[in-house]
């Protein structure tokens, strides 16, 4: 498939024409449908709180619901990784809704043609008015989609053209190589724009109460039933044209918030496939081998702890330096996480490649630590806080306990607070807790993406240090838009080491996204997003 005139690796789009740029806690056991072959049952922590991803509040199993109820105009193409399990390949796009497209000459549009065979879940043809209306509203909604799009230079209605019933033109506003890769993330899925605006109202242009309880897509699976908080089950479209036809027909996907639950589960044999245990689990489900697990590292993630630094005591470099060189790697890492993690300590001075992420040079140092509090200022110590997202406790709070006992050796007393799951997003968005264990994983695996949302001058949601300079922002731009690839592996080193001197954040490791499964179950993809693809699934 690679032949294809329609991949494009990143290096030609870099180079080319796109420019510079609740159940019991027994689970009964599953009365299997005639096709036992033909259906998958995962057992997830946690369903989806909503049908529609770019809703104010939808949690992270929704993004798998979009991606496989939805199209996209494009997606991306596959590779193999070295241990044999299958993953996007963030460096070649390849055709779903569209079948084909093509920049222009001067590098600053992009013409889609779509599929003419393709049909939404209610029978209706796909048109080009479709693309252009979920478009507009990916810019329009506001909050996470609005900024996702725009981190591709995707920002106003205006860029969005119907040529023709099967013809879609994006206008560039600049040239921006993540434009066409933001294209094939979860955010710009096409709605069946009719009967979404039959539900639509003055007060609610886009839909948004509707179609976060129906769905409106036109993708390999359709929403057969929804019970929130207990069981998601999806059906294949027979009539999908955008790839070729899933072999699973029927998707059961059950909440069991317990781990142990689950686990007991698949160890039976009563489930396919589920994710989200504990690091220990992982580590003895591996070593057991009655169930296959994958584990790939996420790309463009970190495990960190971010310092507020706008706020005292925070906002003392020096401050920060101490407590780089306080934090128990190596602790966390085998105790915590079990090894299901790459390490992000230890690493050399001189920043090298251009690659993110890559490990600090801080190591555990306690002398060291304290000789940087007393030039702080702080020889007398410091009281805070340290607050995690109760929702990630399994590793969080371990976590944070070795961090608390560490760091009262140099000094500083940490209180640890709590902060249940749900209200986590909107307590980060505050930007007021002095330390906070996080997790981010950025969708586009570009190093100044990464840095785009986290430590840019515009402050973006996911800044939770608050950090701004102005010498960061200009490397960070530079990155985003050079065309010279020597300028662009300089501005990339430099944004690093200006990260590490500067420590708005300490990075403890890389999490491995692990996934356990039964030996038959095939056709497991990874993917950036981190939730299952079941277009890809088969069972033997």
């Amino acid at each position: 498939m690679s032949s294809s005139p329609f991949h494009m690796s990143r290096r030609s789009v870099l180079l080319g024409g796109v420019g510079a740029a609740g159940i019991s806690a027994v689970a009964p056991p599953f009365a299997w449908a005639q096709g036992r072959s033909e259906t998958l049952l995962v057992v997830q922590e946690l369903g989806p709180n909503s049908l529609d991803m770019q809703g104010v509040g939808s949690n992270q199993t929704v993004n798998g619901l979009s991606w496989n109820c939805y199209d996209r105009l494009l997606s991306y193409a596959s590779k193999t990784l070295p241990d044999g399990t299958l993953s996007y390949d963030r460096e070649r796009l390849a055709p779903e809704l569209a079948e084909s497209w093509e920049v222009a000459a001067d590098g600053m549009s992009c013409t889609f043609r779509l599929r003419k065979d393709a049909k939404f879940h209610d029978g209706s043809p796909v048109t080009a008015k479709d693309v252009k209306w979920s478009f507009d509203r990916a810019v329009k909604v506001g909050g996470f989609p609005t900024f996702q799009m725009s981190a591709g230079s995707l920002e106003k209605p205006e860029q969005f053209v119907v040529v023709d019933d099967h013809t879609f033109r994006i206008d560039y506003v600049r040239k921006d190589k993540m434009l066409l890769f933001n294209v094939a993330v979860v955010v710009p899925f096409i709605i069946n724009s009719e009967l979404a605006k039959k539900n639509a109202t003055a007060e609610d242009p886009w839909a948004l109460a509707w179609l976060k309880n129906n769905e409106a897509g036109g993708g390999a699976y359709r929403i057969e039933s929804w019970k929130p908080g207990s069981e998601t089950v999806l059906a294949r479209f027979d009539d999908w044209k955008s790839g070729p036809l899933p072999k699973i027909r029927r998707v059961i996907a059950r909440d069991v918030p317990s781990g142990g639950t689950r686990r007991a589960m698949l160890e039976r044999g009563d489930a396919d496939l589920s994710s989200g245990f504990a690091p220990r689990d992982f580590d003895q489900l591996i070593r057991e081998g009655k169930v296959k697990v994958s584990g790939v590292p996420i790309p463009n993630a970190l495990w960190y702890v971010a310092l507020n630094t706008a706020k005292p005591p925070f906002d003392n470099v020096k401050l920060r330096q101490a407590i780089a060189w306080a934090m128990p790697y190596e602790q966390i890492q085998s105790s915590a996480f079990f090894g299901r993690a790459v390490p992000m300590y230890g690493g050399a001075a001189d920043i090298s490649k251009p690659v993110w992420p890559q490990p600090f040079p801080y190591v555990t140092d306690l002398e060291k630590a304290k000789a940087l509090m007393k030039e702080a200022g702080f020889a007398s110590g410091v009281e805070t806080t340290l607050s995690l997202d109760t929702g990630t406790a399994t590793v969080g709070e371990p976590t944070a306990i070795l961090i608390q006992e560490s760091l009262a050796k140099i000094g500083i007393k940490a209180a640890i607070e709590k902060i249940p799951g749900a209200n986590w997003r909107t307590t980060l968005n505050k930007k007021e807790l002095p330390l906070a264990l996080n997790r981010f994983s950025g969708w586009l695996d570009y190093p100044e993406y990464y840095f785009y949302w986290n430590f840019h001058g515009n402050n973006s949601i996911f800044n939770i240090s608050s950090y701004q300079n102005k010498e960061m922002d200009v490397l960070i731009d530079k990155a985003r838009f050079t065309a010279d690839t020597a300028e662009y592996d300089q501005a990339v080193k430099d944004f690093i080491a200006l990260c590490i001197r500067d420590v708005p954040v300490v990075p403890l490791n890389q999490p491995i996204h692990d996934v356990a499964m039964q030996k038959a179950v095939t056709g497991y993809e990874f993917w950036f997003h981190r939730e299952p693809d079941y277009r890809q699934y088969a069972k033997g």
